[in-house]
């Protein structure tokens, strides 16, 4: 596990975009695993910014999110192909074709699961996974007491997701349940890029990267995978009790690319 301990929240973002730009211009036709929530915002953002100065193209992108409210069709304004609709679609060149979410009005959503699973298989897998982490330590719908072999499936959201849900939009009663990636499904991509900022985050992170591997916390499963990179703020980065090691693997990592330059 790589973890960066960075300046500011928008030092976030930009690293974060660095290795989404790295691994668009090796292979144009990636396949990205997408977020929603507040966390990645700043990240598509950024995203956005490179395309619209020429450098960044998604035309080839195919793009898998991980999770959509059961219940509500891509049409409804607080579904999440809305969200990605307005905060990163619209504004890039990717084919509307190539941009897969659950349909959350499908209706049989347990058949809509299962084939939302397929087709990620079917397509070749994901290349690189984005991820959040709730307060709770869930990772999509993943939240605590999920099976760590879980697979896409129907998931009944915890009191704490709707809380906070409610206090990001106070106007909107989200569902209690959602179609989600399952955290084996997950664990399947080829790499994680796992974001967090603010110190309200800073207790899931501390159980995620440095507490032991349990279904309490659901993001602790980012341990078990070979390519995991973690981009942190200090806020979010507040209760780790090793940030003088992954300093130290920062400096020894600066090291070895001074000397390759």
């Amino acid at each position: 596990m790589d973890v960066w301990i960075l300046e500011s929240a928008q030092a976030v973002a930009v690293k974060a975009a660095d290795l989404c730009a790295d691994l668009i211009q090796e292979k144009p036709d990636a396949r990205l695993g997408l977020a929603t929530g507040t966390t990645p915002q700043a990240l598509y953002a950024e995203l956005i910014r490179r395309h619209q100065l020429g450098h960044l193209s998604f035309s080839r992108i195919e793009t898998f999110n991980l999770d959509e409210y059961l219940g509500i069709g891509p049409r409804h304004p607080q579904s999440f192909h809305r969200a990605m609709r307005d905060s990163l679609f619209a504004h890039v060149d990717i084919d509307p074709v190539n941009t897969h979410l659950p349909a959350g009005d499908s209706a049989d959503p347990v058949a809509e699961a299962e084939a939302y699973e397929a087709l990620i298989k079917a397509r070749g897998g994901i290349d690189l996974q984005i991820l959040g982490i709730g307060r709770n330590g869930h990772i999509g719908f993943n939240e605590p007491g999920s099976s760590l072999g879980s697979r896409t499936r129907v998931k009944t959201l915890s009191h704490a997701t709707l809380r906070d849900n409610q206090l990001r939009k106070p106007d909107f009663e989200a569902p209690i349940m959602a179609i989600t990636m399952g955290i084996a499904t997950i664990l399947e991509a080829r790499a994680l890029l796992v974001l967090a900022t603010g110190a309200a985050k800073a207790a899931a992170v501390a159980a995620a990267l440095e507490g032991p591997l349990a279904a309490s916390c659901p993001a602790s499963a980012i341990q078990l995978h070979p390519d995991a990179t973690v981009v942190l703020d200090p806020a979010a980065a507040g209760d780790l009790r090793l940030t003088d090691y992954y300093a130290l693997v920062d400096e020894a990592r600066r090291c070895l690319t001074n000397r390759r330059g």
